[in-house]
């Protein structure tokens, strides 16, 4: 059965770092790429980062240039999210998804999500 569980999630104060994880099971992270989305209250899912099969990392919003890094551990079928400066807009619910082989920036194109994690950024 597949699965992606993500982790790490919580409250941070602004200029604070996190870092989320997203475990796999069910299937060989390798062939995969993993995007991170979020979702904030009233607003539609967007794209953040996504790293390919082959380590490739794409950036989906502008603003988490410079701030937010994707990673990923084959061995232990993790893909980690670090979030560093995180600002209250960066506050949301935050899933991570898998597509075949490469990225995207339409969450259609993923097959399988996560449950998602809330990150609130606030004083």
């Amino acid at each position: 059965q597949v699965q992606l569980v993500e982790s790490g999630g919580g409250l941070v104060q602004p200029g604070g770092s996190m870092r989320l994880s997203c475990v796999a099971s069910g299937f060989t992270l390798d062939n995969y790429a993993i995007g991170w989305f979020r979702q904030a209250p009233g607003k539609e899912r967007e794209g953040v980062r996504c790293i390919t099969s082959r380590d490739g990392s794409t950036y989906y919003a502008d603003s988490v240039k410079g701030r937010f890094t994707i990673s990923r551990d084959n061995a232990k079928n993790t893909v980690y999210l670090q979030m560093n400066s995180l600002k209250p807009e960066d506050t949301a619910v935050y899933y991570c998804a898998r597509r075949y082989w490469s990225c995207s920036g339409n969450a259609n194109n993923y097959d399988y999500w996560g449950q998602g994690t809330q990150v609130t950024v606030s004083s």
